[in-house]
């Protein structure tokens, strides 16, 4: 691992006040806070959780963004750059340290410690009655669905709770969202599987209560453990853990988790990242397409390349693909990057169009992705080690900011322009990064031009 890769984020990160480590260990590996049954669990565990919450309340990386959530933590990832998994080197055959198998959470009863006194609290009742989560349970009780879902046993639930302090940092201008946006929020505050810390930092996604209409399965939560700490979505912090009911487990956060929008607009809110690729979804009518209300699809994969991805392609093939001659080219060029129905996480995946799903999956793994340029597919492999994750598309480029969850599918972020391979003779030839002419890249694309184009995205 490259220490200089980090320089950059040492004076950002000591801005951020990280969670005790006392205390999110001991919450774990004691459970004291299940012993004390005179009083809510939550308050004990929280207290002194509080007073860390308030004090970042202004900085700006744990406001909540007008559109809803905040878009520009969602790039900040993990510290662990994508390249440093490429600098380990495993040991032939390691008696000890073959990457890891990342198990789905138990279906049983939630695991606290041993030796302890039992809960004898739902999950609903301890928020319900904890001085610091007030505001969390004023919300819930508008509800009476959620207020018996949270005190039934049908399940073993995992509630990321937002404190008080949370809600403080809401502005407290404008309008009041519906009652239907509330409840959406509040479900995807909440897992219908039990994730206790280490399962959660054992995850790099975690399926939710809430299921867009666009998306066709669950809505799914992000896990990071970056500078700040232990984050979900990349901004907020995780800042008690482990807290037990008789139906599942309560962790504390420091941020509210809003529901992410779309692809197409989290693209639009950063210009700095991704002002290339609007433009050449806008000049292609792939942006007006993809904003329309009547785009049929469930789900879907976005690789989205950066705006250093399209200056690697040099300067004059940029110029042909955004001038009048060469808008065509870009389109197929663009549809390259898009699957559809098809959501690929780096720990799950789900198939709109046959009802596949996995969420188990093993280290080690492949896929090939059928694409909007005809179905030619993208070849994913993904490798895994603890933290770190490794996935590349047709063997070469990197994505570098990894499960961007999206209200109708998921961005995955490459370091490159994908470029589809050319044939010499029953071989595809992979292009590797490097500058590339024009006339080459009119060879890579013109087999396509004689297809029937594509309109359905």
């Amino acid at each position: 691992m490259r220490f200089t890769q980090f320089l950059p984020l040492v004076t950002l990160a000591s801005g951020f006040i990280i969670v005790d480590e006392d205390l999110f260990q001991t919450i774990e590996k004691s459970g004291k806070h299940i012993l004390d049954t005179s009083q809510n669990v939550l308050d004990d565990a929280l207290g002194e959780a509080t007073d860390a919450v308030k004090s970042v309340g202004d900085n700006v990386y744990h406001k909540i963004h007008h559109a809803g959530c905040d878009i520009e933590s969602w790039l900040e990832g993990s510290p662990y750059a994508d390249d440093s998994f490429e600098d380990f080197k495993e040991e032939p055959n390691p008696p000890h340290r073959r990457p890891p198998h990342r198990k789905p959470p138990p279906k049983g009863k939630p695991r606290h410690p041993p030796h302890h006194q039992k809960p004898n609290l739902t999950v609903y009742e301890l928020i319900n009655e904890s001085k610091y989560t007030t505001r969390l349970a004023k919300l819930i009780n508008e509800y009476d669905d959620l207020v018996e879902t949270l005190n039934s046993t049908k399940a073993n639930y995992t509630v990321f709770a937002p404190t008080d302090a949370a809600f403080e940092k809401i502005p407290e201008h404008g309008k009041k969202p519906s009652k239907e946006f509330i409840k959406d929020l509040l479900l995807y505050h909440v897992s219908d599987k039990a994730y206790l810390a280490r399962d959660v930092l054992q995850s790099y996604t975690i399926p939710t209560l809430y299921e867009p209409d666009k998306l066709g399965h669950g809505q799914r939560l992000t896990v990071r453990v970056t500078f700040k700490g232990p984050t979900i979505n990349f901004y907020s912090r995780i800042v008690a853990v482990n807290i037990f009911g008789t139906n599942g487990v309560i962790h504390g956060i420091d941020s509210i988790l809003v529901p992410p929008p779309r692809v197409i607009d989290i693209i639009d809110l950063l210009p700095g990242e991704f002002s290339t690729l609007e433009l050449a979804l806008t000049k292609t009518g792939l942006l007006e397409k993809m904003n329309d209300t009547d785009y049929p699809h469930e789900g879907g994969t976005f690789f989205a390349p950066s705006n250093s991805a399209f200056k690697k392609l040099g300067p004059r093939l940029n110029a042909f693909l955004f001038s009048k001659y060469g808008e065509k080219y870009l389109r197929w060029l663009l549809e390259y990057h898009i699957v559809v129905n098809q959501t690929f996480y780096s720990d799950a995946f789900y198939d709109a169009s046959s009802d596949d799903m996995h969420t188990d999956r093993p280290p080690s793994f492949h896929f090939d992705l059928p694409t909007m340029l005809h179905g030619r597919p993208l070849a994913v492999d993904v490798a895994r080690y603890g933290p770190f994750i490794s996935i590349r598309i047709n063997g070469f480029s990197r994505v570098t900011v990894h499960d961007g969850v999206a209200s109708d599918g998921v961005i995955q972020v490459v370091s490159d322009v994908l470029v589809p391979p050319k044939k010499a003779g029953e071989h595809d030839i992979n292009w590797k990064g490097e500058e590339m002419g024009v006339e080459e890249f009119k060879e890579r694309i013109d087999p396509y031009l004689d297809q029937e184009e594509n309109l359905e995205l």
